[in-house]
């Protein structure tokens, strides 16, 4: 069940109609109702996994307690340590254990030692990367003095499990549980805006992204097959498909959000538009940043503060191969984060990295030269990380570089040549124009300022045709594998 499939436009108006009619005076009522609908939205993915959500929920609630009543440091300190290796630990099982066994088996092989290693039939729990988190910052707070404990199991439950966030975020903090707790009123100015964030989420995603994962998805089936020139244009046409999906997932969830009355954390802030690699992680995927930062790259930075530039650059890199592994058990992935990691080097020296990114426009409204240069560079370290990151093997990463650097790359790509794939290449200008003229705000579809009720509706209407006319037919997310 997806945000941009009938099943759950079904699911979601149950939800709605009881939430606001029969329960809307009464915050427990909701919260009970939003956790079972939630667990229903689990478990109608992947029922199977449905008792570790719940078991797991029940665990970090009393650990929460338990360390806030606490008689002393020390006690604190490793009832966190043991919530923090089992929330650690059962990620590491269900996400890592077959990958390690098989490096460990790989590796034994070529130093020609036989083992008798095998993996096991695991089968990982969805969104256990996006649920984990929130129950690992939930404990640290709490620990570190920044949280309370809350003695609202449902909130709680309906915290770690809220459907929207679940499968791929954003990860909201423990704060989210004082929103469940509030009483909420219907806003109609929110829920509009809520259905326009929606709207232009499933533009990105099924107008946009869709249609790019055509393109993409042939190519990288036969990268042997390809010009040097096409596999360059499939690489770009992935970096928008991932920007796509992505962040059109995450302005779904938000909407969906922001009808039931509760605001989800940002994730995204217009990436494509960064002027350096560290301005760039600043705004993507910034609930999985900014929670990495927090947890993992400032408890290392104060670590190494004492070895001065080299002591950050050590807790960059950790922190990006960190990013990187979150993703999957591969070794793509870990290079991936290495390279990014890398990438930050000459930010820290030069110490741009200190330095927030300001982005200069001329009278036009267009950035100038210099910035979108920068611009240009960034989002071209970005495409080529992200060959690294779509990639099945590190083996079959350097075949596609290999393949760029033929002299085919000189080729006119045969997608050009194909008239009834040009509109992908006018999707894209067309949302990166949009986003461009509405990065001060909170998403594509802001039209507060458009008082002409037949120009807004017009909009509407045209995006909607959009999505039936030409809407790809993919129907699941990417981030979903993650």
């Amino acid at each position: 069940m997806v945000f941009n499939s009938l099943s759950f436009l079904l699911f979601f108006t149950v939800v709605f109609l009881i939430y606001w009619f029969p329960l809307k005076n009464t915050t427990k009522g909701q919260n009970i109702f939003l956790l079972l609908a939630s667990y229903f939205f689990y478990g109608y993915a992947d029922w199977r996994m449905l008792p570790l959500l719940i078991i797991a929920t029940l665990i970090f609630f009393y650990l929460g307690k338990a360390i806030s009543g606490a008689k002393t440091e020390k006690q604190g300190y490793w009832l966190t340590f043991a919530g923090v290796a089992l929330g650690v630990g059962t990620l590491l099982y269900f996400k890592y254990f077959n990958f390690f066994i098989e490096s460990f088996a790989s590796l034994f092989d070529a130093m020609g030692l036989q083992t008798n290693l095998h993996t096991f039939n695991i089968i990982m729990p969805l969104g256990i990367s996006f649920f984990t988190f929130r129950l690992l910052s939930y404990i640290i707070d709490i620990y570190r003095g920044k949280g309370e404990p809350t003695n609202d199991i449902i909130a709680f439950g309906a915290y770690v499990a809220f459907f929207p966030c679940l499968l791929s975020g954003p990860i909201d903090r423990p704060s989210f549980i004082k929103q469940l707790q509030a009483k909420r009123e219907f806003n109609y100015e929110q829920a509009v805006d809520g259905c326009r964030q929606i709207l232009w989420g499933l533009f990105k995603k099924v107008v946009v992204a869709d249609n790019c994962a055509t393109y993409v998805d042939k190519v990288w089936g036969d990268i042997g097959g390809q010009t040097g020139s096409t596999l360059v244009l499939a690489a770009v046409l992935y970096s928008f498909q991932m920007y796509a999906d992505f962040s059109g997932y995450s302005d779904m969830a938000i909407g969906v959000g922001k009808l039931i009355g509760l605001r989800i954390a940002k994730n995204f802030n217009y990436p494509f538009f960064a002027l350096n690699v560290a301005d760039y992680w600043r705004r993507w995927h910034m609930s999985l940043t900014s929670w990495l930062t927090d947890y993992v790259f400032m408890p290392l930075n104060i670590r190494f503060r004492d070895w001065g530039n080299g002591g950050m650059i050590l807790a960059i890199i950790i922190n990006m191969v960190v990013v990187g592994m979150w993703h999957g058990a591969n070794w793509t992935f870990a290079v991936f984060g290495l390279y990014h990691g890398l990438l930050f080097v000459p930010l820290i020296l030069s110490g741009a990295f200190f330095k927030k990114a300001k982005l200069t426009t001329n009278r036009l409204g267009l950035p100038v030269i210099q910035d979108f240069g920068r611009m240009l560079l960034t989002f071209s370290f970005v495409t080529f990380g992200l060959m690294i990151f779509r990639a099945d093997t590190i083996a079959q990463a350097w075949e596609y570089m290999s393949g760029i650097c033929d002299a085919s790359i000189l080729q006119v790509p045969w997608l050009i040549n194909r008239i009834y794939y040009i509109p992908q290449f006018f999707f894209i200008v067309f949302m990166m124009s949009v986003e461009w003229l509405q990065r001060k705000n909170e998403h594509g579809l802001v039209l507060d300022k458009i008082s002409n009720k037949t120009l807004r509706y017009g909009i509407y209407v045209l995006l909607v045709v959009l999505l039936i006319w030409v809407g790809g037919h993919a129907d699941t997310f990417i981030y979903f594998q993650f």
